[in-house]
């Protein structure tokens, strides 16, 4: 079981990283490709004895990337994975921000009692949108309608939608392993990232070493 998880976890991280990748790959292909045409007409204004050949490789450029209509809908795409893949490894690495000052105050069992009611919220609030959001992903199977300017590679709707329920199921899976933890005492909160803590340790670190 640990190495599955452990597994799913190389996964995760790979999968975002795969993600962030391709989507700078393309946009930075995309951009290139639309201001270099430029530098080849110039060259080809430049030297007339060989602006045909300038002149030729630039309406190479504009008609490639004139095909590359759809690298900001793909992108997009690519992103929209990227939000929702990533909302449950923010959970397991305590990547959201936490605002627990007050909760802080309490006791160490006021703190673990806030922590399961937080957590059942957390939990309800991903189950909803998970159920609602797979609910909204089979009616856009049934209608079966093409993503614009990715219809030409047979993407659907639904395709790039589909990361929606998946995302919020994994949220629900991590959420429910931190209430497990909660509930052992291995843990009092949501384990999230402290903003203001983070921001004093850098302040004093910047004093220490200036």
């Amino acid at each position: 079981m640990h190495a599955l998880r452990l597994v799913w976890d190389r996964f995760e991280e790979g999968f975002i990283v795969f993600l962030l990748a391709t989507m700078t790959l393309v946009t930075f292909v995309y951009v290139i490709l639309n201001n270099l045409y430029n530098v080849f007409y110039g060259l080809g204004d430049s030297f007339e004895v060989t602006s045909d050949f300038f002149f030729a490789i630039g309406d190479f450029i504009v008609e490639l990337a004139q095909t590359m209509t759809w690298a900001n809908a793909l992108s997009k795409a690519l992103f929209a994975w990227l939000i929702f893949f990533g909302l449950a490894y923010g959970v397991r690495t305590a990547g959201h921000i936490g605002v627990d000052a007050l909760v802080r105050l309490t006791s160490q069992r006021t703190q673990w009692v806030i922590g399961i009611i937080a957590c059942l919220v957390c939990l309800g609030y991903a189950g909803l949108l998970g159920v609602a959001s797979f609910e909204w992903v089979s009616a856009l199977v049934s209608n079966a309608i093409h993503a614009d300017d990715l219809d030409q590679f047979g993407i659907r709707k639904w395709h790039v939608a589909l990361v929606v329920p998946f995302g919020f199921a994994l949220m629900f899976i991590r959420f429910s392993e931190i209430l497990i933890r909660i509930l052992r005492h291995e843990q009092t909160g949501l384990g999230l990232a402290d903003e203001a803590a983070d921001a004093a340790k850098l302040a004093d670190d910047e004093e220490r070493n200036p």
